[in-house]
């Protein structure tokens, strides 16, 4: 038996929920879950640290009455998905509570499915970079304490410093508390750990939104120079089509820009991006942070880091396609199906290009693009170096 459980504790549960309780043999769960239900017939089994450990406890006990505790929609960014994918349905039975990013739904009186639903606990706060978009709502679960303020200084650096946080603490307890001010005049103190975060997005012409269309423009990425250009690049994202849950090798990826925006286009899509300078790896590494592309796995050079690797749903090549072995090994290693694009801005590029076209098929294209620039006192074209790029599927 699984049962959510909420802030006033055994009082909120149905009379399904407390008999499994008192005829459980065991009960796991979180020392505050534990506290919240207070003495059971059963024996109670505080989860174990490190936390991953749990599940095969639970699994040894297979076969004996057991109840595991969890807080509120246990699917909910809860333990439901791992206990649901070691034990088959017939042997679960589930009891709900109102999930927390309900409860702030109807404190807030927000439609649930006008939300952007995030959760912080665990994870990076830049999971809501995504998400901030000009009156924008959004529901975010905290870490701890600090969570409210960091998200506070977040929007504020971002040029969001008028959207209104409120902060919800231990909801549908006796002790909840729900407080709101500005994000840029946050001074909210002494905030319970147990807390969940409603934002919304007040944004300026001046404020960091990230626009929605691939093919951002250079500044917004820190790079050295080596990085495909906007324009050429929202080719290229078309191009490598993307689809929802993909995996992308982005190969000599630069300033991680293509691997960035391959995962900004769904929030399931990964990427690897191989870079073999340390420095351009570290930037690769800041830019998914300041971008939303957390999905992005930096690695070192390739080939040699292919090995052992998942197989991508999709490869691009911005770099090294000259290099011997290079693409036998991507092309060995892209799923049957898969899309690969390669880039080329070079004379020996276009020589391996046209041999790859002749033996694999797929399609071959120039790109040129003239940017305004001034001449003396007046204005002219300036040519950026063509792109010959390369698409082709594996059969």
């Amino acid at each position: 038996m699984l049962i959510g459980l909420g802030e006033d504790g055994a009082v909120g549960l149905c009379r399904e929920a407390l008999a499994a309780l008192s005829e459980a043999e065991i009960v796991f769960g979180g020392e505050r879950h534990i506290a919240l239900v207070g003495s059971v017939p059963g024996e109670l089994r505080p989860w174990p640290q490190p936390f991953r450990n749990a599940l095969p406890q639970i699994l040894r006990e297979r076969g004996r009455k057991v109840c595991v505790l969890a807080t509120s929609d246990p699917f909910h960014y809860g333990i439901g998905n791992s206990i649901s994918r070691a034990i088959p349905p017939e042997e679960m039975r589930i009891i709900p509570q109102l999930s927390s990013f309900s409860m702030a739904c109807t404190r807030m009186r927000w439609p649930q499915e006008e939300c952007a639903l995030v959760s912080l606990h665990g994870r990076t706060l830049y999971r809501i970079v995504p998400h901030l978009q000009p009156e924008a709502r959004i529901l975010a679960l905290s870490w701890d304490e600090t969570t409210p303020r960091s998200v506070a200084e977040l929007l504020t650096a971002r040029g969001m410093g008028a959207s209104r946080i409120t902060v919800m603490e231990s909801l549908g307890g006796p002790q909840e508390r729900i407080r709101e001010c500005r994000a840029d005049a946050f001074a909210l103190d002494d905030i319970v750990p147990l807390n969940l975060i409603a934002v919304e997005v007040v944004a300026t012409h001046d404020s960091r939104i990230l626009p929605l269309a691939p093919g951002l423009d250079e500044e917004w990425f820190a790079h050295d120079g080596q990085i495909t250009k906007s324009e050429i690049r929202a080719i290229t994202i078309s191009a490598l089509a993307p689809r929802g849950g993909e995996l992308l090798w982005d190969v000599g990826a630069g300033s991680g820009s293509i691997s960035v925006e391959w995962c900004q286009r769904h929030l399931r899509n990964r990427a690897i991006a191989f870079e073999a300078k340390p420095e351009r790896a570290e930037r690769i590494k800041r830019n998914k942070l300041e971008l939303g592309g957390l999905s992005v796995e930096v690695t070192g050079e390739a080939p040699a880091g292919f090995v052992g690797r998942e197989a991508p749903d999709a490869v691009f090549i911005g770099g090294g396609l000259t290099e011997e072995g290079l693409f036998d090994a991507a092309w060995a290693a892209l799923k049957p199906g898969g899309r690969l694009v390669a880039n080329v801005v070079t004379i020996e590029g276009e020589a391996k290009l046209a041999a790859l076209h002749a033996e694999h098929g797929g399609s071959l294209r120039r790109i040129s693009i003239d940017r305004l620039a001034p001449l003396g006192g007046k204005h002219g074209w300036r040519p950026a170096m063509p792109v010959t790029q390369w698409r082709v599927e594996k059969p």
